[in-house]
């Protein structure tokens, strides 16, 4: 492992409420039709930044962008995908340009289930809040 170590989702966010980033590597498309973590509660809003733009194309700037948004000031970075490969990624590329990352296992949607359905395990299915949650 090449990056700080692999937290679950409930880890995360008490991770998320002692000071640390969540790194929403995501595409866009991703975004918007399955939603976002919210992290309003911990008092630090998601950084979202594609690891891959549309058609799979590793993002050029990621790190670039990484860097503009949290201005290496120590500050513990928390990387989510769909199901935590890409995540596990942007961790390493994170932590060899100097930041201290953790990818966070099962990621935004988890595995599939018997039906085919991401509703296995994953950010939204444990419960943590997103924004196509009523109360979000």
């Amino acid at each position: 492992m090449s990056y700080a170590g692999d937290l679950s989702p409930q880890e995360a966010w008490a991770k998320l409420g002692a000071g640390a980033v969540l790194v929403d590597v995501r595409t866009e498309a991703e975004w918007q039709q399955i939603g976002v973590p919210v992290t309003a509660g911990t008092g630090r809003d998601p950084l979202l930044i594609e690891w891959n733009l549309a058609g799979g194309v590793p993002n050029p700037r990621f790190l670039d962008q990484l860097t503009a948004a949290v201005a290496g000031d120590g500050t513990e970075l928390l990387f989510l995908c769909r199901s935590g490969a890409r995540s596990a990624a942007a961790a390493a590329a994170a932590t060899t340009a100097g930041f201290t990352a953790y990818n966070v296992l099962e990621g935004f949607e988890g595995e599939p289930g018997p039906s085919g359905a991401r509703d296995v395990n994953g950010w939204k299915n444990r419960g943590l809040p997103t924004d196509q949650d009523s109360t979000a």
